[in-house]
């Protein structure tokens, strides 16, 4: 089901001094084998594309009811500043999540990470050197969030 954080290609992400990933919060990260990865996409992300770049209006992260926009918050600002907080707005939308939620962040499918929903709110700087298009959902919960390079994530609802 895990495997070895080091086989992760981008490992240094979480050995970095800034941000710092407190060695507590390490142990707590889980870079899922392919296997299960690939389940986790299929039954969270979607059956058809193997990668954020290749979905298309018919994959629900990119879905939305005719003339309603994707609620989107700015993260880079956030990530640039001193202080270690998510955004508000990303926070508010994800209000309904204990500190000890599962959630899953997801790159592509052979490249999850699971941990809580506390450990990802202290190391979401480490996990955002990955932003070209990662969606971190919670189990069980409609609210997700996908993370771009152009320092916008998308509040979604699965």
């Amino acid at each position: 089901m895990y495997q070895a954080l080091s086989l992760f290609s981008k490992s240094w992400i979480f050995k970095r001094q800034d941000p710092k990933v407190a060695p507590e919060d390490l142990a707590q990260i889980h870079f899922l084998t392919e296997s299960k990865a690939e389940q986790i996409w299929r039954d969270y992300i979607s059956q058809e594309q193997l990668h954020p770049d290749l979905f298309t209006e018919q994959d629900w992260p990119k879905k939305t009811p005719e003339g309603i926009e994707i609620n989107k918050a700015q993260w880079e600002k956030a990530w640039d500043g001193e202080a270690p907080d998510l955004p508000e707005e990303v926070l508010a939308h994800c209000n309904h999540w204990g500190e000890d939620t599962t959630v899953y962040f997801c790159c592509h499918n052979e490249q999850i990470f699971e941990l809580t929903w506390g450990v990802f709110k202290r190391t979401w700087k480490a996990f955002l050197f990955l932003d070209n298009g990662p969606i971190l959902v919670g189990k069980k919960k409609k609210q997700a969030l996908q993370f771009h390079s152009n320092g916008w994530v998308n509040l979604l609802l699965r």
